[in-house]
């Protein structure tokens, strides 16, 4: 029996526009300020997408992908154009093109361990020299800029929406799921990857309930899993993560579903930190850990999960009930063995770890 889920009640997370002034400008939810309040922040500057990305407005794998590319065309269309021009017809298109590499770079070490960014950022590059190359002017490059931002807003939902409905095929009826941090719709242009996998599932009658970990230290699980679960009518129940073990113990858990920042070609996955110990305890109770990414989270160039580069943050974040100066490690992600893994759910199909590489063939 199928359930009545309320996804009109999500926002889209990030939006390419054309503004008042006709410059383009990116349209996007500012997560900080969430689950108090619901806030679209509006911007036509890329430096000002790059402190997004950092100061964590905008999150989640695919979003910041998407993220990555809108930065690029923001420069293009409304800086990077008309500053080549300055240099005349002959040189207009060789110098954007330096200068849109020079600004790609700087985008891509905003978050260096998800690689969606550098996907998002690439596939921008490789339009733009796609179009100098077949005589286009910058302008017209920068046009092309904002048409691929727009096919990659699409992209993302129609790739989540098949992911999910590949994920539903593993869970059993009235499911009870774990996840950590947020991988909801929050995390994507919309829809979602782990809880898109639930709201498939759900659409079905075949989720009982949703337990969502705290994720220190920024509380991903806590803000915006828990918002994101009560605007579609899902029952969620929050838990801080030093409570996974109990609940597993208990058999209130059918099975553990998270996303991923980066997928290995062996299988070994950067997520949250926090979701290696959730692996562990899975395998040890018995329990299916599934991953649920997007194919663009697939890193084929980085062989293992020793390559992947792991984001550390700021001291600050874990601060708030501890005695000033004391020191701080604070790892924003971790590292799961491929051989801890169920299975890898993409928009392709459901995989073994070890033959992720193959959604790409």
């Amino acid at each position: 029996m199928s359930a009545k889920l309320h996804l009109e009640r999500l926002p889209r997370t990030i939006e390419l526009t054309i503004g008042g002034s006709g410059g383009f400008e990116l349209v996007y939810v500012d997560q900080r300020t969430l689950p108090r309040q619901l806030v679209f922040e509006r911007t036509g500057d890329w430096r000002a997408v790059i402190v997004a990305l950092k100061t964590l407005a905008v999150r989640g794998a695919p979003a910041i992908g998407v993220a990555g590319a809108a930065a690029v065309a923001l420069w293009a269309g409304n800086v990077g154009a008309t500053q080549a021009l300055g240099h005349g017809c002959a040189e207009a298109g060789p110098r954007f093109l330096e200068e849109l590499d020079t600004v790609a770079e700087e985008i891509v070490r905003a978050r260096p361990t998800a690689v969606n960014l550098a996907w998002g950022v690439r596939l921008a590059k490789e339009r733009a020299r796609e179009a100098i190359a077949e005589g286009s002017s910058p302008e017209e490059a920068a046009d092309d800029l904002f048409a691929l931002v727009k096919r990659l807003e699409a992209d993302d939902e129609k790739t989540n929406r098949s992911l999910g409905a590949h994920g539903a095929s593993l869970l059993p009826p009235n499911a009870r799921v774990l996840t950590h941090c947020n991988a909801g719709s929050l995390a994507t242009v919309f829809y979602g990857t782990a809880l898109g996998v639930v709201y498939a599932a759900a659409a079905q009658g075949n989720i009982a309930r949703v337990y969502a970990d705290e994720t220190r230290p920024v509380g991903q699980g806590a803000r915006l899993t828990t918002w994101e679960l009560a605007q579609v009518g899902i029952p969620c129940t929050l838990i801080c993560d030093n409570m996974a073990a109990s609940l597993m113990a208990a058999g209130k858990v059918d099975a553990v579903v998270v996303g991923a920042d980066r997928i290995a070609a062996n299988g070994d996955t950067a997520n949250k930190i926090g979701t290696y110990g959730l692996a562990v305890l899975a395998r040890h109770h018995g329990i299916p850990m599934y991953v649920a990414a997007p194919s663009s989270t697939v890193d084929q160039a980085t062989p293992s999960g020793a390559s992947i580069p792991v984001e550390q943050r700021a001291s600050q974040e874990v601060m708030a009930h501890a005695l000033a100066g004391v020191e701080v490690w604070n790892p924003a992600f971790d590292i799961t063995p491929a051989h801890l893994i169920t299975r890898i759910v993409t928009e392709h199909g459901i995989f073994l770890p070890q033959d992720i590489v193959k959604t790409f063939r």
